[in-house]
């Protein structure tokens, strides 16, 4: 607990056809705050993956947002803001720890930034990477779908 309330996470990512992965990641993520801990998870905007990533997830923002929400260690799951704003985010939702998944190296360099130029006393934290298994990642998901339609 800090100053007499349980510690916030707060966890990030696209959540593009969600798999046991992202289910182990938020898992992880919420430990990290320890006992009673609040998980916060921010589901990257339509417009944002599509920025990042070249092309649009397979499902709308909302229904990732909400299908992130139904997760068992998920204690509330918000939409990102258009503009990919970390600095307000974290402002926003004064977390005491972000979690990052192993594969988040950019998001990690512009959050660590933030937190270093505002001074501010949050901890980042990596979450490792699970055991490969089959369609363990969105992009497997994906190409398994596709090679069974040609």
């Amino acid at each position: 607990m800090v100053g007499g309330r349980k510690k916030r996470v707060l966890a990030s990512g696209v959540f593009d056809l969600v798999h046991l992965g992202h289910a182990l990641f938020l898992r992880d993520a919420k430990k990290a705050g320890g006992r009673g801990a609040k998980l916060i998870v921010v589901v990257a905007r339509d417009s944002t993956v599509k920025r990042l990533k070249r092309s649009p997830p397979i499902l709308p923002e909302e229904t990732r947002r909400g299908l992130v929400e139904a997760l068992k260690p998920v204690d509330k799951a918000v939409l990102g803001s258009d503009r990919f704003d970390v600095l307000g985010i974290i402002r926003k939702y004064k977390p005491d720890i972000i979690a990052l998944g192993y594969d988040q190296d950019s998001v990690a360099k512009i959050v660590e930034r933030h937190i270093k130029m505002e001074k501010l006393p949050v901890k980042v934290v990596r979450i490792k990477k699970f055991e490969k298994e089959a369609l363990n990642s969105s992009t497997d998901i994906k190409h398994k779908i596709a090679r069974s339609i040609r």
